[in-house]
């Protein structure tokens, strides 16, 4: 059964997708056990275990494009979503214990990287990102804490936003039963609630800016030099701008007219390829699911930056 179930993840694993290859785990049957879908069965009971790293739903998604977009030493890949976790987590709720170990970690990380850039400067230049990094103009002389914050950077916007997205989706769907039914009968609409589970689900609440000139927002001064924090979740509940906001709405016109992905000169570089990783899972989970139910209590992040699910049960019902 192990080999079965292993060939049959590689395959699917390996099925390229409108010309890139984009790894999904298509949560299948029992067999999936053996690869280490973080699944427990209780009779037909699956129970998905978000604490093994982006294994719920998306795990392998993220490891394998981004050990391809860093050429990243694939027998390391998992280190991406310890750093990714250690550095946004809050000392003393399960996943560092202190602001020391944070730092240890992400020390841990940038030797790694620095290793990885000395190997790509002395080389002709590659396609991989550290190498770009490396070699470019503009970035060949950066700092190791710049360096370092790029890469977290990175790391992070591709580990936390894409997989609490696709939990929160499970959410969203299972709170709005209709909206689930609608999916049903028109698998086409996949694409459009993509964005609109972007917007509910808003994965990064917050980020923060440096006012660069004096100006007046809403009624209130802001001066130079002054930090302002722009809230992403309160922008995408908006009921001055979005219709009915609270309500998660599978084919809500101008979907895409959200805030997730930030806005102009510092959108979100990845948004394309978040929605494109997205919109295949969703499409293969549609394919093999009547329903992704939850069974019980969903657990979030403690957290007022990252939206995310700690634990969520689910059972999986097939067609």
């Amino acid at each position: 059964l192990g080999w079965i179930a292993l060939g049959c993840l590689m395959l699917l694993l390996y099925e390229p997708r409108q010309n890139a290859f984009v790894y999904i785990p298509l949560l299948l049957p029992p067999v999936c056990i053996f690869a280490g879908l973080a699944m427990s069965i209780v009779l037909e009971r699956w129970t998905v275990v978000p604490q093994i790293a982006m294994c719920t739903f998306v795990g392998l998604n993220f490891l394998f494009s981004y050990s391809y977009v860093f050429d990243f030493p694939f027998e390391d890949r998992y280190k991406l979503t310890r750093w990714s976790d250690v550095a946004t987590a809050i000392p003393g709720h399960g996943v560092i214990n202190s602001i020391e170990e944070r730092w240890e970690s992400m020390e841990e990380c940038l030797a790694y990287f620095t290793r990885l850039w000395n190997e790509r400067i002395n080389k002709e230049p590659g396609n991989d990102l550290v190498s770009m990094l490396a070699h470019g103009e503009s970035t060949r002389n950066m700092p190791p804490t710049e360096f370092l914050g790029n890469i977290i950077l990175l790391i992070v916007g591709g580990n936390d936003t894409t997989r609490n997205s696709i939990s929160g989706g499970v959410l969203a769907l299972n709170e709005f039963p209709d909206e689930y039914e609608k999916l049903r009968q028109d698998p086409s609409l996949v694409k459009n609630m993509i964005s609109e589970i972007i917007r509910w689900q808003t994965p990064l609440a917050h980020m923060r800016r440096t006012a660069k000139t004096d100006a007046v927002l809403g009624g209130k001064q802001i001066k130079a030099g002054d930090k302002v924090v722009m809230w992403y979740a309160s922008g995408n509940r908006d009921e001055e701008v979005i219709d009915r906001p609270d309500v998660f709405w599978i084919d809500r016109p101008n979907v895409r007219q959200h805030l997730s992905f930030g806005f102009g000169l510092h959108r979100c570089m990845g948004n394309r390829l978040a929605e494109m990783q997205l919109s295949i899972l969703w499409e293969e989970i549609m394919q093999r699911f009547h329903k992704v139910e939850i069974v019980g209590d969903v657990e979030r992040v403690y957290s007022s930056f990252v939206k995310g699910y700690t634990r969520m049960p689910v059972v999986l019902h097939p067609k």
